[in-house]
């Protein structure tokens, strides 16, 4: 069972510090003066920074679906969104980006007033040096989603003296002084807090979490935009950092892990890092649970009254079905890969009989993600706007792909063992996704070891199976270089539709894939942050 709600208790007795990184008028509860005086107040503090995760701004809502974070693999079909940044109409003045923006600096805030009173209670040292690193790592992990998204961004490592307009006047730091910041901060966090064996919960950063995390900002700086191809090696060695734990290894069923999060248990070994929800916002938990699921998961809105004395919603679950595939992501899955039917749920909802009805193979746009179905979740009552399925950050999985593609994507490397072994981590992946022995060769679903450039063009593909709809796609597409590219192949799939065809889902398509431009690979800085800090600078394009 999850142990979510000590995370969230007491968040609210400290935090509203402000809403905004640069908002000018704060509404502090209680003085950080006469806090942080126990250990306890300091884990009341620290699980305050963690909340920042599940807010509506990110994970536990708009990320989830509406912020336009599967490019290629998936598009969104829900009205509410139109004109933003859910379907590519992006625009500066965009709520979503600014809320985005505003609860992530609000994040580091926390982190920082909390770092800033670490030493005031006396307490043992290891506990001290443990709470620390997690709080260090979630500053650069907040600092890090920003710089994926903004490119330059004010590196805020320090409590302001006050809120006054003057103090909030911050310049962007270069992307390459905020990376290298989050690598040193992880550096150090990683020495700190404790093994993912010892604390048995993902919902909690571990030496696995930072290894692992660092190896994706490597992955990042090695590529678009600043090109640092040094940070490839980098990458391996964070990530063999996990590896080496002999801690962690790939569920030998992939639908297996995911009904972990579905029915609310730990998956320990796969699970290095996840946002954690409770209950279902009713109640004495209201700001616990997120939308995992609610947006992500297979149509079904209906209240229609089955045979089985139930309706619809609350034998399936209630969900708007925000993520839709495209048959570009269809038609990278081989047949027998067991993941696809898990990812692309393979049939709807009848909303008179409750049967399920098996959507035929020539119409790929209306279906949605399966990852998140909410007919597995464990709960009593799945008629809901939220839920308390946990949202996957970071995999094993993940970890090996990293690995392989530290390998296959280095200039400089040209070791055969490892090439070697890059190609086996990434055929682990795949046997595991055909329903096979992870650690057994078998011809008919093994890669051929070739080539480094073979092996990475295999690896960006093996990442949108093996992770699709985890909110990794357009980031992976940015630092490769291929945003632009692989969004005008799947319009001309938009292209390829009947004129005719009005269903909504197809007119979503046609939108997401029409509006995206080569300058979404960044998103702008908002505007309300632009009129608050006159130091700012737009970025290009916007």
């Amino acid at each position: 069972m999850k142990t979510i709600k000590k995370i969230f208790l007491g968040i609210w007795v400290l935090f509203s510090v402000s809403c905004s990184l640069l908002e000018t008028e704060p509404y502090d509860f209680v003085s950080p003066d006469m806090y942080y005086n126990t250990e306890e107040e300091l884990n009341i503090a620290l699980n305050g920074v963690y909340a920042t995760l599940a807010n509506s701004s990110l994970y536990g809502d708009n990320m989830l679906g509406r912020m336009g974070l599967s490019a290629d693999i998936g598009y969104e079909s829900y009205s509410s969104d139109l004109s933003t940044v859910g379907d590519y109409s992006v625009s500066p003045a965009d709520p979503k980006i600014l809320n985005y923006w505003r609860d992530l600096y609000a994040g580091i805030g926390r982190a920082n007033m909390l770092l800033k009173y670490i030493n005031k209670p006396i307490m043992d040292s290891d506990t001290r040096d443990n709470i620390y690193g997690q709080a260090l790592f979630l500053r650069a992990f907040y600092h890090f989603l920003l710089v994926v998204r903004f490119h330059n961004i004010p590196l805020i490592l320090t409590v302001p003296e006050n809120h006054n307009v003057e103090h909030m006047q911050i310049p962007q730091s270069s992307m390459r002084e905020v990376y290298l910041k989050i690598i040193e901060d992880m550096e150090t966090s990683a020495k700190l807090v404790a093994d993912a064996a010892d604390i048995r919960s993902p919902g909690r950063v571990s030496k696995s979490t930072v290894n692992g995390m660092l190896s994706r900002v490597a992955l990042n700086m090695a590529g678009y935009p600043l090109y640092e191809p040094g940070m490839y090696a980098k990458a391996k060695k964070y990530a063999q950092e996990v590896i080496k734990t002999g801690t962690h290894a790939l569920n030998p069923s992939y639908e297996a892990h995911f009904l972990s999060y579905l029915e609310d248990r730990y998956d320990v070994s796969e699970s290095l890092f996840e946002v954690e929800f409770y209950g279902n916002n009713e109640g004495t938990y209201t700001t616990t649970a997120g939308r995992v699921g609610r947006n992500n998961g297979i149509l079904c809105t209906e209240t229609t009254m089955l045979p089985s004395g139930k309706t619809l919603v609350e034998t399936y679950g209630y969900s708007i079905a925000t993520h839709r595939a495209t048959p570009y992501y269809y038609d990278l899955f081989g047949d027998g890969d067991l993941r696809r039917d898990w990812t692309i749920a393979p049939y709807t909802y009848n909303s008179t009989t409750g049967e399920k009805t098996y959507a035929k193979s020539t119409n790929i746009w209306i279906r949605c993600c399966g990852k998140f179905r909410r007919e597995y979740e464990a709960s009593s009552d799945r008629s809901g706007n939220y839920t308390h399925i946990n949202f996957p950050l970071l995999r094993y999985s993940d970890v090996l792909l990293m690995w392989a593609e530290g390998v296959a994507a280095d200039p400089e490397n040209n070791d055969a063992g490892e090439l070697m072994q890059a190609y086996e981590y990434v055929n682990q992946v795949r046997r595991r996704g055909y329903g096979l022995d992870i650690n057994t060769a078998n011809a008919d679903v093994d890669l051929v070891v070739i080539d480094k450039t073979t092996l990475l063009q295999h690896i960006k593909e093996e990442r949108a199976r093996e992770l699709g709809f985890e909110l990794l796609r357009k980031d992976d597409l940015v630092r490769w270089g291929d945003f632009a590219k692989q969004m005008q192949l799947v319009k001309l799939q938009t292209d390829q539709i009947n004129p005719s065809y009005s269903s909504y889902y197809y007119t979503s398509a046609r939108n997401y894939y029409g509006n995206a431009s080569a300058r979404d690979i960044v998103w702008p800085i908002p505007t309300y942050e632009l009129g608050v800090n006159r130091e700012l600078v737009q970025n290009q394009g916007w």
